[in-house]
C-alpha cells in the first residue's frame, strides 16, 4: 500500500463521520507521529527523566493529501555498533546521498509499506480511538454552553429506567425516569421537548441528560410562550414545582403599566394553557413577587385567606453536629380555610414553603377567640431574658407560647423546663 492509497482508505471516515478533511488529516499526522515514535523508540522509559527528542517529520499536504515520513540519521563508520533508529552506516547513507560523510546527518524518506502490517493495524486502532475522542469532544462542547436551554429530540428507544433520544444532528441524550413527568409515556418516533440539565464525560464518552422535572423547563416554556418575558419586560422571580401536580411561579415587572399575572395567563388563560398541555396538565398558580415577606407567603398560599402570620427562626443539630438555622412562619387561617391553606396531600403548604423559603406552619384562627397579648406585657411576674428567649424563636405573643408544648419550648429556647411551665402557668391564668 502507497502512501496515496494509504490516505484514500481513510476518506470513507469523512462521509462516515461526519468530520471535515482538514480536521481528519490533522488527526491522521497525530496518529502517524504516535506510530513513528514507538517504532524508533522515541517513548519515554522507566528511570528517564525527559522524552527522547524527536529526529522524524510527519508531512501531511493538505490539499494533494500526499503523506511524507522523513527520518533524520547521523552518519556513522562502517563496520561499528550503531542505533539504527538515530544512525546509519557510511555505506548506506551514500545510497540515498552519494556525498555523504560521517558525522553529518541525512535524511531518510519511510514509505507507509516500511511501517509493516503490525503498525499499519496499530494505526487504523489509533486512528479510530483518537476519531471517538474527537468526536465526544465536539458533542461535549456543542452541549455544554447548551445547559438550561430548552431543547426538542426524538424517542430512539424506551427503557424501564430511561428514555434514549436522538437529535437532529444525530446526538444521542437520556432522559432517566426520574426527569420525566409521572404522566409521560413515550413511543418510539415521538418528539420530546426538555431542558438540558447536564452535561458530563462518562467512561470518556459524553452524558447529556434532558430533564422535563428541572424548574428551568417550565421556566423556558414561560419564555417561549410569553413574549414579556422573552423581551426581560417580566422577570421570573421564583419557582416551586411538584411535576405533574402543581407549580407556583412568582413574577414582577419594573413598568408600572404591565400586570405581569395577567400577562402571564393571557386572556382565559390562552397563554398558559400551552405550558400546561406540555407539562401534562401540570396546575399553575402565578403570582405577583414582592420582597415583603408576609404579603409573600400570604399570596404564596392563595386561594387561603391569611389572617395573621408570625415569624421566626429556630436552630437545630444536623446529622454531622453542624448547627442549622431554620426560617419558620406560624400562619392563622379559618377554618374553612384550612383545607385550601394545605392543599391536597399537602401541596398547596410544600409549595408555598418552597416558593418563599420558610417552612409554614398552618394554624387554625378561632374568629371569637379572646384577644391575645404581647409577652412584653408580662414584664411585671416574667424575667425580661426569658420574655426576650421566647422573641427570639418568633413567639411574641401569650398565646403563640401556650399553643407549643413544654419539651418543643425547652429545646428551641434553652431555657429550663421547670422555668417554661413557670412561664406556661402565668400566660394560662390570663385566659383560662
Amino acid at each position: 500500500m502507497g502512501n496515496k492509497e494509504f490516505i484514500e482508505a481513510f476518506k470513507e471516515y469523512k462521509s462516515e463521520r461526519m468530520i471535515s478533511h482538514s480536521e481528519l488529516l490533522d488527526i491522521l499526522q497525530e496518529v502517524l507521529e504516535s506510530t513513528m515514535r514507538k517504532k524508533l523508540g522515541l517513548i519515554r522509559k522507566k528511570g528517564e527523566e525527559e522524552q527522547p527528542e524527536d529526529n522524524f517529520d510527519v508531512i501531511v499536504n493538505p490539499d494533494t493529501g500526499d503523506i511524507e515520513i522523513w527520518v533524520y540519521l547521523e552518519v556513522v563508520p562502517d563496520g561499528e555498533e550503531y542505533d539504527p533508529n538515530r544512525q546509519i552506516p557510511l555505506s548506506e547513507a551514500r545510497q540515498i546521498e552519494p556525498d555523504a560523510e560521517v558525522g553529518e546527518e541525512i535524511s531518510k524518506e519511510i514509505k507507509i509499506t516500511d511501517l509493516g502490517r503490525r503498525n499499519i493495524m496499530r494505526i487504523k486502532q489509533l486512528f479510530d480511538a483518537k476519531l471517538s475522542e474527537y468526536e465526544n469532544k465536539q458533542v461535549y462542547d456543542f452541549f455544554k454552553d447548551r445547559v438550561g436551554e430548552l431543547y426538542t429530540a426524538d424517542v430512539n428507544h424506551v427503557r424501564r429506567n430511561a428514555v434514549y433520544l436522538i437529535d437532529d444532528e444525530g446526538h444521542e441524550l437520556i432522559m432517566p425516569k426520574e426527569e420525566q413527568i409521572p404522566q409521560d409515556n413515550f413511543r418510539k418516533d415521538d418528539t420530546v421537548k426538555g431542558v438540558i440539565k447536564s452535561v458530563d464525560i462518562v467512561n470518556n464518552k459524553p452524558l447529556v441528560i434532558l430533564s422535563r422535572t428541572d424548574n428551568r423547563f417550565l421556566e423556558k416554556l414561560f419564555e417561549q410562550e410569553i413574549p414579556e418575558i422573552a423581551d426581560s419586560l417580566i422577570t421570573i422571580n421564583r419557582i416551586a414545582r411538584i411535576p405533574g401536580v402543581k407549580a407556583k411561579v412568582a413574577v414582577s415587572t419594573y413598568d408600572d403599566r404591565i400586570d405581569p399575572v395577567g400577562a402571564c395567563v393571557g386572556i382565559k388563560g390562552s397563554r398558559i394553557h400551552g405550558i400546561v398541555r406540555e407539562l401534562r396538565n401540570e396546575n399553575i398558580d402565578v403570582i405577583n413577587y414582592t420582597d415583603n415577606t408576609e404579603l409573600f407567603i400570604q399570596r404564596a398560599l392563595a386561594p387561603a385567606k391569611v389572617v395573621k402570620i408570625y415569624l421566626f427562626e429556630t436552630e437545630e443539630e444536623d446529622k454531622e453536629g453542624n448547627i442549622v438555622k431554620k426560617k419558620e412562619a406560624d400562619v392563622y387561617v379559618k377554618p374553612d380555610d384550612i383545607s385550601k391553606a394545605i392543599g391536597k396531600n399537602g401541596v398547596n403548604v410544600n409549595l408555598a414553603s418552597m416558593l418563599t423559603g420558610w417552612d409554614i406552619n398552618i394554624k387554625r384562627f378561632e374568629e371569637n377567640a379572646e384577644e391575645d397579648i404581647e409577652l412584653s406585657e408580662f414584664e411585671d411576674e416574667i424575667d425580661p431574658y426569658i420574655i426576650e428567649a421566647f422573641q427570639k424563636i418568633g413567639l411574641d405573643y401569650a398565646k403563640s407560647v401556650l399553643e407549643h408544648d413544654v419539651d418543643y419550648l425547652v429545646k428551641k429556647t434553652g431555657l429550663e423546663r421547670k422555668t417554661i411551665e413557670e412561664v406556661m402557668d402565668i400566660l394560662r391564668k390570663e385566659f383560662y
